[in-house]
């Protein structure tokens, strides 16, 4: 499941294969310590963004054959030579933690998705040709899933990303429910609150669900890796509408019942969205 700074990536879990592990945890770093430059300390933004166009400059030495230093980007440059990876993911990532730098307000749904396009998406992506399953269906059905997974994060942390002064609702959500700013300064649920926070929720429910047949579709250990993140994404949903969508003295977190419902639901996913399927 996603876990520590970058929340989107699932590291080297007993699922994936120990062929992998490395690579993934060598992808992972290069994510992690960006995001940390982005997000963690008391730098000033032209600080951050100068430290990662510092990124940027190593995949642009990667991509032209040159050397480049530190074990980070070494991992990086031996990782996507081995598995012939895209450097277009990891470019799009350090563009989304530039613009965590600048950016702390998303006017419409589509200003956040595309961020979403390029903060979580480019995960999935790098694990399917990582796997070797990177086909267009696969692709845009992981896109729905890793997308889904970022506004899950965004919903269940309003509180944490309040405290670095960002808002990642769309502002028009807010004011179409008469949701404002001091709704999250005071930590206040009314009913316009649980009404904006419901409409979210089903959002991201139904955009994972849209994703989650590939799931169903990848072989092995991915295919059940993936069961565990859908489900474990839909479970955290399940629990911010059981705490009222009170995300700011409730902030869900998966403990060991969870867990046990998220691995029986894995196991009878596939039946569970055939029947979805037929009923639609």
């Amino acid at each position: 499941m996603p876990v520590e700074h970058y929340e989107n990536f699932p590291v080297a879990s007993l699922l994936m294969p120990a062929r992998l592990r490395p690579a993934v945890e060598a992808i992972y770093a290069f994510a992690r310590s960006a995001d940390d430059l982005a997000d963690e300390g008391n730098a000033e933004p032209e600080a951050r963004l100068a430290s990662l166009s510092r990124y940027e400059d190593a995949l642009d030495r990667i991509e032209a054959g040159s050397p480049v230093d530190g074990d980070i980007f070494t991992n990086i440059a031996s990782v996507t030579k081995q598995y012939g990876l895209p450097l277009r993911p990891l470019r799009d990532l350090i563009s989304a933690f530039k613009q965590d730098v600048v950016t702390t307000r998303y006017a419409k749904l589509e200003d956040l998705l595309d961020y979403c396009r390029r903060s979580a998406n480019p995960v999935g992506h790098l694990m399917l040709f990582l796997y070797g399953t990177a086909s267009p269906r696969n692709l845009e059905d992981s896109d729905a899933v890793c997308s889904a997974l970022q506004l899950i994060n965004f919903w269940q942390d309003v509180a944490i990303d309040w405290k670095k002064e960002r808002i990642y609702l769309p502002l028009s959500d807010m004011a179409q429910f008469g949701v404002t700013e001091a709704h999250i300064a005071e930590g206040r649920v009314d009913d316009a609150w649980r009404g904006l926070m419901r409409f979210e929720v089903n959002r991201a429910r139904a955009m994972m669900l849209s994703g989650a047949p590939l799931a169903t579709r990848l072989p092995g250990r991915i295919g059940w890796e993936l069961r565990l993140v859908v489900q474990g994404g839909l479970r955290i949903l399940d629990r911010i509408e059981a705490a009222g969508y009170d995300v700011f003295r409730h902030r869900p977190t998966l403990g060991p019942i969870d867990w046990l419902c998220m691995a029986w639901r894995a196991a009878i996913m596939k039946i569970r969205l055939s029947r979805m399927a037929h009923v639609g």
